[in-house]
């Protein structure tokens, strides 16, 4: 009988990384990938997380992608624009405090007292949120925000708000100088530029008009991020492809 080949922790997240990249190159299995999401979303999949009991508006997925790069960079401040129901700050929150890390800031044009009062439910991991209601793309919102952080650049961004091409070009141009090198800008929802156009769901953006457009032209005039490649290849469901950026610059 053969010996088990036992691997090294190096050995086996080489594995790791070189199996992703092969998935990634597999055109039909995205493709198929890509179907399954597209045809979920008419039930409304990507709605169905929660995290402490709030709604996460994204996919399990993604969001074990965020607490991976979260862990591995250990941030001093996330900040979030787009709150909905509170599930993802409370997320952020949680793994913040597992790792003693800092605080998550989360800006919203709407935040009803009855999820404040639900997002100041939880001790500590409360403890952790700061919440602006504002736009996230207004001088003031970003004033605040600065305000809180500082000088520190230890910050990772999560846009995930208004998500035509103008509002996002906006939040990238806007925060992306509040992140230093080894630090991660996630651009959320790119995935609309890669699937039919919604008729089950009105929204202002679309193909040709999204977060992944702005990414694209944001990426065209900014040196200082580019797409982490190791993170969008072992993400075959995600919301976000090309979405996560390590800023490479000072």
């Amino acid at each position: 009988m053969a010996e088990k080949k036992l691997f090294t922790r190096q050995e086996f997240e080489k594995l790791r990384i070189d199996s992703a990249a092969q998935m990634a190159a597999d055109k039909k299995l995205k493709a198929d990938a890509l179907d399954v999401l597209v045809r979920a979303d008419h039930h409304r999949w990507i709605h169905q997380t929660n995290w402490m009991g709030e709604p996460i508006l994204n996919l399990p997925q993604d969001m074990f992608a965020i607490q991976d790069i979260i862990c591995r960079t250990k941030p001093k401040y996330i900040i979030e624009s787009g709150v909905a129901w509170g599930g993802s700050l409370l997320f952020y929150s949680t793994i913040m405090e597992a790792i003693d890390g800092g605080k998550i800031i989360g800006i919203d044009t709407y935040i009803p007292d009855d999820l404040r009062e639900r997002l100041n439910s939880h001790g500590k991991i409360s403890q952790r949120i700061t919440l602006i209601n504002g736009s996230s793309v207004e001088q003031t919102t970003v004033d605040k925000v600065r305000a809180i952080i500082g000088d520190c650049r230890e910050v990772m961004v999560v846009l995930d708000s208004f998500h035509t091409h103008e509002h996002v070009l906006n939040e990238l141009r806007l925060y992306s100088p509040l992140v230093g090198k080894g630090f991660y800008l996630v651009c959320g929802d790119t995935i609309v530029e890669d699937i039919p156009e919604q008729t089950h769901r009105t929204r202002p953006w679309g193909r040709g008009n999204n977060p992944k457009t702005a990414l694209w032209q944001f990426l065209k005039e900014n040196d200082r991020f580019e797409t982490d490649k190791e993170t969008d290849n072992k993400l075959l469901l995600t919301c976000n492809p090309d979405g996560y950026l390590k800023c490479v610059k000072d």
